[in-house]
């Protein structure tokens, strides 16, 4: 009865709620193993009462709790669970190998049609850098799309451990330092879908959000041009302040310094500033509680 009050009703949940093909593939494997799920509940619930009525404490002439060796009932409680793994694995797999490939494009004519869009995402605490590196600009805490695209994030981390999200777009992935991940989405339409970070990484962790924007692709080339022609120029020394831990509002900057494209972690970054070698990958402890988010010694 208190069910309906859990579950609101104010908003659609977000994972069942899919806005493109990578999210729609995904949420009919959830619908998928929830069928399979409940069918095993509903078989057991329906064997547990049917035991209980037929062997209860009035009815339990002829029932032996020590009996073995049913042939039968062993090969039947064999059977089952590999035919229900089997039905759960193969579209499980299906989907995890499809989803390694970008979607079919269907963006009306503009420049992106036809084409994918590869966008480079940095987690630092506590924010997100986006880089168009075909576009030659970056954005902050909010990333624009062409809607009917593929787009391909290639994912990163600065300093701490973190998990990109956007749950109407796509399932998580993750990003690590010197270990690029990817991931493909794409939205159907024009829209605005809420982006996240699913891992926690300290205490700017609940702020660490952001915008993904869907526009048609038309309007997506003139919002390009726009931040080209308006919006300031990425410097090293604000680059720098941007990887320090805080929380920044959504920025947007006409092009960045050479520095940005190679996606250096925070310990190497740190090496080429003191004119050392990168050629390292090693990272500092990150220590959580701290009240700068600094990272802490290799002992900690």
């Amino acid at each position: 009865m208190a069910l309906p009050m859990l579950t609101g009703c104010s908003e659609k949940i977000a994972v069942l709620n899919p806005q493109g093909p990578v999210a729609r593939s995904q949420y009919h494997l959830i619908i998928w193993s929830l069928i399979m799920m409940s069918l095993v509940l509903a078989v057991v619930l329906i064997i547990f009462v049917y035991v209980l009525a037929r062997y209860g404490r009035k009815n339990s002439d002829g029932f032996d709790p020590n009996d073995t060796g049913n042939r039968r009932l062993e090969i039947v409680w064999m059977v089952i669970p590999v035919l229900i793994c089997v039905l759960l694995a193969v579209p499980t797999v299906k989907t995890l190998f499809s989803l390694n490939q970008p979607p079919k494009a269907t963006a009306a004519q503009a420049q992106t049609a036809g084409k994918s869009l590869t966008i480079d995402v940095t987690s630092v605490q506590w924010k997100w850098l986006f880089r168009y590196p075909g576009q030659k600009i970056e954005t902050v805490n909010y990333v624009m799309i062409p809607a009917g695209t593929p787009v391909k994030f290639r994912l990163h981390a600065y300093d701490a451990m973190n998990a990109f999200w956007v749950p109407e777009l796509g399932g998580q992935q993750y990003t690590m330092t010197d270990m690029p991940m990817q991931l493909w989405l794409q939205a159907d339409k024009p829209g605005n879908y809420d982006g996240r970070s699913s891992n926690y990484s300290g205490k700017g962790f609940a702020h660490m959000t952001f915008k993904v924007m869907s526009r048609s692709a038309s309007d997506f080339d003139r919002w390009v041009n726009d931040v080209k022609e308006n919006k300031p120029a990425l410097t090293h020394e604000k680059y720098m302040e941007l990887l320090k831990p805080n929380t920044v509002k959504a920025q947007a900057f006409s092009s960045y310094p050479a520095i940005v494209a190679k996606d250096l972690n925070k310990a190497q970054m740190e090496a080429l500033m003191n004119g050392e070698s990168v050629d390292t990958d090693s990272m500092h402890g990150m220590d959580m509680d701290h009240e700068s988010g600094e990272g802490g010694s290799q002992n900690d």
